[in-house]
């Protein structure tokens, strides 16, 4: 069995990336590795691309590993095309394993290739119904699972088998897809993963995961791909299908917070700002009288201690110093070097934070190990006093929408006060912002986003049935790779 990876990061992991590109005559291997490359923060397991020229036949690479571990030049050259579709993961369904890197590519009833942000709540069912007739699986994804409905299904083209096939799927997925002369994008019915259209000139368009991705190519942003909506870029342009319509709207709230880039865009929204006023909104609701200095725990956490600094007054410095060369794919400390856990990440600085009351600012707390070691490392460079100020609602409830986010067990405030929580990472007083001032941050209503993790509110129902990230290897261990 492989040794879990260790990983620093004791908030909510990140999810998946996705890209697609129709540009005839352009080098679409080099939009989707730049496009892949500003997404990668929603993913460091596996990265790929999948091209092909327009009627030729469609080529795919993949491996674990990052966009820039991924791709050389000669990769590049080699993914030649006039259309492409590219992913970069992290495991939200099926293990950290090549099978499960995308985008994955079948040559059924017709070829294609489909990368897929989100995670199926019905997964298991669906594929043992595609098992029943005789249809074959290398890996254990519920990507997968919706390339093989796609690839299989008896449609004259690969749109109306989306249409067709987008009503049997029950979960979140903003996904693209591409046959041999078209690339298609579709987002469920509740819009739960963002997904954006862009344009690069006159006759080539993308669609990705956030407007980070269009900026880094030059591309245009023109506007977010509709819940329930298919959008297929081909040599007619963009072309629309509202596939599905009337549902209850349920964008993820936490891609606000913490999981997409700062300098995107999400309805209308740019994320630098928005939490910027978290952090003013929370230094409104708990405020900390007598601190020196408020300190953000880098990176996430730095746009929500400059709005705390300027709404209390306080100077904000940077107590820690992150290494950002720390990935999670790097090597194993020995025994001798565990003991010092976080210092492969986050440095204290004495000379900034010694003698001071200090303010640390993150953007959620869920298992709590990571944030108990902070506040030791703050106390051991001479801090006097570690108030934490946290930028989300406490965390209660898994998310079974392409988050992998732990255990109700696992979670520090599962069952716990908030003085619960304050005494378990050793600080000197703990505070969360409240769920509306989220809401009043971004401007938005609860009626149209999903705040799960936080409410216990799930927006489908069966939810809390999912069987969680490694459903299909154990409800089906006959197809584990």
């Amino acid at each position: 069995m492989r040794a879990r990876q260790l990983d620093h990061r004791d908030g909510p992991r990140d999810e998946c990336g996705v890209f697609g590109v129709y540009a005839p005559g352009r080098d679409v291997a080099k939009f989707a590795y730049y496009g892949l490359y500003a997404l990668q923060h929603r993913g460091q397991e596996s990265a790929g691309i999948a091209s092909a020229d327009l009627g030729g036949y469609i080529i795919t690479q993949r491996a674990l590993g990052l966009v820039s571990q991924v791709f050389a030049e000669h990769d590049l050259r080699a993914l030649a095309g006039d259309l492409a579709v590219g992913h970069t993961r992290y495991s939200t369904t099926g293990g950290n394993e090549w099978e499960n890197s995308q985008p994955v590519h079948r040559n059924d009833l017709r070829e294609l290739a489909l990368a897929h942000n989100g995670n199926l709540i019905n997964a298991v069912e669906l594929h043992s119904e595609l098992v029943a007739q005789g249809v074959h699986f290398r890996a254990t994804t519920d990507s997968e699972i919706m390339a093989a409905l796609l690839a299989t299904y008896p449609a004259t083209s690969l749109e109306d088998a989306i249409a067709a096939c987008i009503p049997r799927l029950r979960g979140a997925y903003s996904t693209v897809v591409m046959a041999r002369d078209k690339v298609c994008a579709f987002r469920d019915p509740q819009g739960i993963r963002p997904l954006v259209l862009g344009r690069i000139d006159e006759d080539a368009w993308v669609v990705a995961s956030e407007t980070c991705a269009l900026d880094i190519i030059g591309a245009t942003y023109v506007r977010d791909v509709r819940p329930g909506e298919m959008v297929v870029l081909d040599e007619r342009g963009v072309t629309s299908r509202q596939v599905v319509s009337g549902e209850r709207e349920a964008f993820c709230l936490f891609e606000y917070i913490y999981f997409a880039r700062p300098d995107s865009r999400m309805n209308g929204q740019l994320l630098q700002r928005s939490r910027g006023r978290m952090g003013e909104l929370l230094a409104r609701e708990a405020p900390a009288p007598g601190a020196d200095l408020v300190v953000p725990v880098p990176d996430s956490g730095i746009p929500a201690a400059r709005g705390f600094a300027n709404a209390s007054g306080l100077p904000m410095d940077d107590g820690f110093v992150k290494n950002r060369y720390v990935q999670r794919t790097f090597i194993q400390p020995g025994n001798e070097l565990r003991q010092h856990g976080l210092r492969l990440k986050f440095n204290p600085l004495p000379e900034v934070i010694g003698g001071k009351s200090l303010v640390v600012v993150d953007d959620s707390i869920v298992r709590g190990n990571t944030t108990r070691q902070l506040v030791k490392m703050l106390r051991d460079a001479g801090a006097r006093e570690v108030h934490f100020r946290i930028t989300a609602p406490p965390i209660r409830n898994p998310c079974h929408y392409g988050v992998d986010m732990s255990s109700r067990e696992e979670m520090v405030a599962h069952e716990r006060t908030i003085a619960e929580v304050c005494e378990h990472i050793g600080a000197d007083s703990v505070a969360y912002l409240s769920l509306e001032g989220v809401y009043e941050a971004i401007n938005g209503e609860q009626a149209s986003h999903c705040d799960a993790c936080f409410s216990g509110r799930y927006p489908l129902e069966g939810t809390e049935g999912h069987l969680g990230k490694f459903a299909l290897e154990n409800q089906l261990p006959m197809i584990k790779a």
